[in-house]
């Protein structure tokens, strides 16, 4: 985290009136929401954005759509996150929305472990520990024990206390702090709940003794997709009515589109060029970057003469292997931004330049990504991963086309289709932009609070 530690202010101490505690009891609940990643800074690195902008500048997806939605229906919303490069818990103000941030310093034994793994989040256990000198032994028992260990739970539940939290809603369900929140919960009576947002596999050994126990104790689940929701069902035997699916919400009011010809006039593009565009992460496996590459380059040598352009937008920890194979195509139709944009105008001048939306995603969540680019009528292209069907949806036409995971030659001919016809892509663009009504703060909201008004009882003392 860059500079964190002058950027933060220290949380003074609360003292609750009976007036407000008796204002508190006319409102809903107080809601702790817990991002995925042992610490905050793991996040922001990849990104290149400080603690300060994170509070000040950054707004949009799953996080802060969720933090909208619940204070549009009247919760009062923290987010809590740790960290290891602050000694003292602090509290910020999230300028977009106005919720507090409260960051709580790692704890000792995390972050003496921590110190041993060059990369925590890889998937092989020698690649955790990649140039660290650490006997095998040692290295199977710290990669099982560190998820466990990135949430201090005696801080954390003094915070929790301090603000009156009456529930606590957790990214993600295969994650060890899910398992630990379960815990917390039991103890002092909070109930929790999960968000799927693309964590569907385990990492750590224990997970297979203590999630089962966890999902069946939580108070609920909050997923997007039917394929994901039927995988839990299946796998842990968690009652249907404990799930909720409900996609993530959209604030539509930041995704009205300019006209494309002002906009391409402000980004200095040319009015006749066909543009494909997509952002978000530079993670070039999950993502697809490597597939939607191949496909461009398989379109471009079909139709090498015609001015069809795709963009990037991002940024991430896969950023110098994207350069390096944007220099060995070397196709100068391909631009790319750099950045993570959190200028959200500049974000809808991009979108409303283009004329398709594309996503070669190997494996998501319930992206929200397409949805801010059918928000400004752009139409989809997508492949079949989590979310899509439920973005989609059945009424005829759809928003965009669907094509399978890792098929080149289907996403090059989905391209292909919607470049070369401007009348489909402009009749798609306009269902899409209908559609990604049903996605509004106000509609997900609703639901979304209502469920977990439903179930904030469901509490078991007896997880532990």
């Amino acid at each position: 985290m860059h500079g964190s530690n002058q950027a933060l202010s220290s949380d003074s101490s609360r003292s609750k009136s009976p007036q407000a505690n008796q204002f508190r009891l006319r409102v809903r609940p107080h809601v702790a929401l817990l991002p995925w990643g042992h610490t905050l800074e793991d996040f922001l690195h990849g990104l290149g954005v400080s603690f300060d902008q994170f509070c000040t500048e950054m707004s949009g997806g799953w996080l802060f759509g969720y933090v909208q939605a619940l204070q549009l229906t009247g919760f009062g919303v923290t987010i809590f996150c740790f960290s290891s490069q602050t000694r003292v818990t602090a509290s910020r103000r999230h300028q977009p929305t106005g919720a507090e941030i409260c960051l709580i310093p790692a704890n000792r034994p995390y972050r003496w472990m921590r110190r041993f793994f060059s990369d925590p989040y890889a998937w092989a256990t020698d690649d955790m520990f990649a140039d660290r000198e650490v006997p095998r032994p040692a290295k199977k028992f710290l990669r099982h024990l560190l998820p466990y260990f990135a949430t201090p739970p005696w801080s954390l539940r003094r915070e929790l206390s301090r603000r009156d939290v009456r529930m606590i809603l957790c990214q993600e369900y295969e994650y060890a702090r899910f398992d630990v929140m379960i815990a917390l919960g039991s103890l002092f009576r909070i109930p929790v709940f999960a968000t799927f947002q693309g964590g569907n596999w385990q990492t750590s050994r224990l997970e297979k003794i203590t999630r089962p126990r966890a999902i069946r104790h939580c108070a609920g689940l909050i997923i997007g997709p039917g394929t994901e929701a039927a995988r839990v069902q299946a796998t842990y035997g968690i009652v249907p009515g404990k799930i909720a699916r409900l996609p993530n919400p959209l604030d539509l009011t930041e995704w009205q589109p300019v006209p494309r010809v002002e906009a391409r006039a402000k980004l200095g593009l040319p009015v006749t060029a066909r543009i494909a565009l997509s952002h978000g992460r530079i993670d070039i496996f999950r993502k697809g970057l490597d597939l939607l590459l191949d496909a461009w380059s398989k379109l471009r040598a079909a139709h090498p003469n015609q001015d069809r352009r795709l963009v990037l937008i991002g940024a991430g920890n896969d950023a110098a292997e994207l350069r390096s194979m944007l220099g060995r195509q070397g196709d100068p139709s391909v631009f790319w931004m750099d950045r993570y944009v959190r200028d959200r105008p500049l974000m809808r001048t991009w979108l409303s330049a283009a004329d398709v939306y594309v996503m070669a995603s190997r494996h998501e969540g319930f992206p929200v990504a397409p949805l801010e680019g059918m928000a400004c009528g752009l139409p989809v292209i997508a492949t079949a991963v989590p979310g899509i069907d439920e973005i989609m949806g059945d009424e005829v036409p759809l928003p965009g086309i669907t094509v399978p995971i890792a098929d080149v030659p289907a996403l090059a001919g989905a391209l292909e289709r919607l470049l070369d016809d401007i009348t489909l892509s402009r009749d798609l663009g306009l269902r899409a932009k209908k559609r990604a009504q049903d996605f509004s703060l106000a509609s997900v909201g609703t639901q979304l609070g209502d469920f977990l008004l439903a179930h904030t009882t469901a509490v078991n003392p007896r997880f532990l």
